[in-house]
This record gives C-alpha cells, sequence and structure tokens, in this order.
C-alpha cells in the first residue's frame, strides 16, 4: 500500500490504527480530505457490526445528502476490526454513503448519513 495515501501508517498497521481511534458513530474514512480521483478507505464497526450483522453494504452516493446520485452498494469485508471497504472516488462534489445489512436493516446515522466534500486536489 502507497503510505502517502493514507493518514494511518503502512499496510499492516492501517486497520489497527483507524479501529482504535474510537470515531463516532463507529465510521472512520482514510485520508481525509479525499481527493478526486484518490482511493479511500470506509471502516465501519457501528451499530450493524455491534449487533452482529453477517454481512455489511456500504451504499454511497455522490450530490448533496438530499440529492444522490451514482448510487451504488458495496460489500464489506469482515475484518477483526469490523467490516470494510477501499473503492475509487470518482466524482468531484460531494461523497455521502450509510450501511445496511443482509436483512435490510440500515445505520445512516440518525438520518443524517455520513458526507464528504471531495477535493480536487488543487492549492
Amino acid at each position: 500500500m502507497d503510505k502517502k495515501w493514507t493518514n494511518f501508517a503502512n499496510h499492516d498497521d492501517r486497520l489497527r490504527l483507524m479501529r482504535e481511534a474510537e470515531y463516532p458513530g463507529g465510521v472512520v474514512v482514510d485520508p481525509t480530505p479525499i481527493t478526486e480521483g484518490s482511493k479511500v478507505t470506509v471502516l465501519y464497526y457501528g451499530l450493524l457490526a455491534q449487533s452482529g450483522a453477517d454481512e455489511v453494504y456500504l451504499h454511497t452516493g455522490y450530490g448533496q445528502n438530499d440529492q444522490w446520485y451514482d448510487i451504488y452498494d458495496y460489500k464489506m469485508g469482515r475484518t477483526t476490526r469490523g467490516f470494510e471497504k477501499t473503492f475509487q472516488v470518482n466524482d468531484p462534489t460531494r461523497l455521502n454513503f450509510c450501511f445496511h445489512d443482509s436483512i435490510g436493516n440500515w445505520d445512516n446515522n440518525s438520518g443524517r448519513n455520513w458526507s464528504f466534500e471531495i477535493h480536487t486536489g488543487e492549492q
């Protein structure tokens, strides 16, 4: 793993450090800020993971929080730290996401979802 695209550490320590960060809601995004065209990793150990979900899906979309487009569900991989997914961010607007399990339970951050502005990489 290329260390320059992570805020935490090399590949071996990354998920451990992300989990130890104890972010609110059990969601850690790395790296932040998010730059268009870069890869981002989402680690989830929130409500669904705590309730024993067998599978968790990352439900993503771009645009304003109330008007998503390019919506996609990624099946997250189970790790000892929680569920994780790495994917490429290919839109310059805003990344929105929430989570659901295989039986239709959702974690949408109390209706707010999670939302991150995407940067162009220019200063």
